[in-house]
């Protein structure tokens, strides 16, 4: 494919990741309600969130029309399971440790608001479904988008431009001025593993494992 395609692939993608950015911080700017900590106890959020992420990832595959799409979004497996395991170990912790140490300074995670109140019996199922959501949906959907097709696209700059601008990308998506620090270092240590596995699998992973143990440490204290 031409050098002119890739590039107006580019900005196309730049536009759905901006566009997904732009409407995060508006949302954000127009909700004046309090933290809703019931989120994840309704079956509408799982609608909603079905719905958003299947469209997101519509997005994503019109983008990369006439792609091969196992390269673009890097589906492929690593070449070492056991290095890809250890390096996505080691981002991991790291990243665990970078964002805890942002979170107490800029506090992302109660301006989110997502940490559900603690969990009932007469919960657990729409619960569940919320977890499932938010660990395996979630989770695949953007790295398909940022670590995955964006990548694919910014690696021709270099990895460190792919790794940070995904990074970025990653961070204003979710709409929270006080979060970009906190999103920045999980999009980049995300990237880092794609970067060095050359495989969208374990950076999907270690992402659903985080998004994971958050939900359920929210739901559990």
């Amino acid at each position: 494919m031409s050098e002119r395609t890739m590039q107006r692939k580019l900005i196309w993608w730049w536009v759905l990741v901006g566009s997904i950015a732009v409407f995060s911080f508006a949302g954000r700017a127009a909700s004046d309600d309090a933290p809703d900590n019931e989120v994840f106890y309704r079956y509408d959020t799982v609608a909603v969130g079905l719905v958003l992420y299947l469209l997101l990832f519509s997005f994503a595959l019109l983008i990369a029309t006439g792609l091969d799409f196992r390269e673009a979004f890097a589906l492929r497996p690593p070449a070492s399971w056991r290095r890809a395991a250890l390096t996505a170990l080691g981002a991991f912790v790291a990243m665990w440790v970078l964002a805890a140490i942002l979170e107490q300074l800029f506090h992302a995670g109660e301006e989110q608001g997502l940490d559900p109140k603690q969990l009932s019996t007469d919960l657990l199922p729409p619960f569940l479904l919320n977890l499932v959501l938010a660990a395996v949906i979630v989770p695949v959907v953007e790295e398909l988008i940022y670590r995955g097709l964006g990548f694919t696209l910014l690696v021709q700059f270099g990895d460190l431009a792919a790794i940070s601008m995904t990074a970025i990308a990653f961070a204003l998506a979710h709409g929270i001025v006080e979060g970009i620090p906190v999103f920045f270092v999980i999009g980049a240590a995300l990237a880092f593993v794609r970067s060095r596995t050359n495989s969208i699998y374990p950076s999907m992973i270690m992402h659903g494992t985080f998004n994971g143990i958050q939900v359920i440490l929210g739901a559990a204290t």
